[in-house]
């Protein structure tokens, strides 16, 4: 996400939240209340354990594919959908959770049989006719509807499905996903996705991955993507709007589409058109572009007020300057194929692409990476800056404060200057190669530092991530 200093502050309002009821049959209450204890370890978990977002994702299960199959209609706002959810149980199951926040749900099968649900607030309770066993692979299928909406963060944002005057903004992060398609929507559950969306003729709508074709009939056109890398609920995209679409293939063989709102084309033209040069210089610094597909999605959504790493194709509110194209790029690697394990982490992603801010415009023309730091550094100690650590905001609230993005920054200048730029660049390149396609954290971060470095770098990361206020000397 584009980091404090190049995006206003994040704002509130929000839809209010609608849930619909539905009761499980008495035959199924009466087996669950008979049961007792025993039955409890087979109920999947309501969220996945984050303390920042407790009820975000579930447990009992990994998803391995989304196919989404959506229609969308903007003059009305109304949304149809059916999500195939492919999973595996990871325990026995006689219940588990979908995270999917207001929109109605007319029927719910697991493996082709009718299963009972309910709604609890943003948690779409299933039961299936039959338990499944630890190990097994299947498929739930929920049909729904309804008119959705962002939700609104901690920090008083908006995220999730956010209209606009001519379609909606789609930017996930960190709970959106659940306002458009049900899933397990906490990071840790990565999976790859079909995306189709059909809007009236005239409108575009964007996704992640490839664009496997589009055709239109009956006054719609239907657009089909696909994404076959490991990816997050929350990078991905449903975009609508009139756009200008620009599509070529690199000479790295990378498959760019652009779509630029026509208001904002001509300010977002000179800017997009570096995209294959910097995720070139990017590839050079820390390793072979992740993805088969790349692009930008330029929008224009004035009450959003941010840009986010949407995987392969970024969503920006408006035309981006060159610094928050080259911060969304860096997230590529840090962020969407190198994906947090938990919301605590989240320095791992701004503060690389931050540092990859500094790190671009001392490579070209700019101030150096130092003085980018000293800069910084010289920020009264009573800044929000040195406020509270980066590896901890201690809530929600804090995620996208100034210390996660810019002191994150200045702890990897710090271990840069401590270990030399031979090895940070290695390290640098290690971390997006090792953890391609999964997940890291904090303390893998550092232990591999180490590792490379040789050297014990505890009191380095103590005071740059680990500690609230300024650090005494530079």
């Amino acid at each position: 996400m584009t980091s404090p200093s190049s995006r206003p502050a994040r704002r509130a309002a929000v839809l209010p939240r609608r849930a619909v009821a539905l009761s499980i049959p008495v035959a199924v209450t009466a087996l669950l209340a008979a049961s007792g204890p025993a039955m409890a370890s087979s109920v999947g978990a309501a969220g996945a354990g984050d303390p920042y977002f407790p009820l975000s994702g579930n447990g009992g299960y990994d998803v391995g594919h989304y196919a989404l199959t959506l229609s969308y209609t903007p003059k009305s706002g109304h949304l149809d959908g059916k999500a195939v959810v492919s999973a595996r149980a990871t325990q026995h199951l006689t219940r588990f959770d979908l995270d999917l926040k207001g929109l109605k749900v007319s029927r719910v099968t697991v493996d082709g049989a009718q299963a009972a649900f309910r709604r609890d607030g943003q948690e779409l309770v299933v039961t299936p006719r039959h338990a499944l066993k630890k190990g097994q692979d299947f498929h739930v299928t929920v049909a729904y509807a309804g008119t959705p909406g962002p939700v609104t963060d901690p920090d008083g944002s908006l995220d999730g499905w956010i209209p606009t005057d001519d379609g909606a903004f789609v930017a996930g992060e960190p709970q959106g996903a659940m306002t458009w398609f049900p899933g397990n929507s906490h990071p840790k559950d990565k999976a790859s996705y079909d995306i189709t969306i059909s809007v009236p003729k005239g409108d575009t709508a964007v996704s992640n991955g490839v664009l496997l074709g589009q055709r239109t009939a009956h006054g719609r056109t239907t657009f089909r993507w696909r994404e076959t890398q490991p990816m997050a609920a929350y990078l991905a995209t449903a975009t609508v709007g009139k756009f200008q679409v620009q599509q070529y293939t690199t000479k790295d063989g990378i498959q760019v589409y652009n779509a630029l709102d026509p208001r904002e084309a001509k300010d977002a033209a000179p800017v997009v058109k570096k995209l294959p040069s910097v995720l070139a210089w990017e590839s050079k610094l820390f390793g072979p572009y992740p993805f088969k597909a790349a692009g930008a999605i330029v929008d224009h959504a004035p009450k959003v007020g941010y840009a986010l790493e949407t995987q392969t194709r970024p969503v920006y509110d408006s035309a981006p300057d060159l610094s928050t194209l080259v911060h969304e790029s860096a997230h590529q690697w840090f962020g969407d194929s190198v994906t947090l394990t938990r919301w605590q982490d989240i320095w791992l992603n701004e503060g690389f692409a931050t540092y990859a801010e500094w790190l671009y415009a001392e490579q070209h023309g700019g101030q150096s990476a130092q003085q980018t730091f000293d800069k910084e550094y010289a920020t009264a100690a009573t800044d929000e800056l040195w406020s509270f650590p980066p590896d901890d905001p201690g809530s929600g609230a804090h995620i996208f404060a100034s210390p996660v993005y810019t002191r994150g920054a200045m702890a990897l200048h710090k271990l840069r200057t401590a270990v030399g730029d031979a090895t940070f660049f290695r390290v640098l390149r290690t971390w997006a190669t090792e953890h391609r396609g999964g997940h890291g954290t904090t303390a893998q971060f550092i232990a591999l530092s180490e590792k490379l470095s040789g050297k014990d770098l505890t009191a380095l990361f103590h005071t740059w991530i680990g500690t609230a206020g300024k650090p005494s000397s530079p």
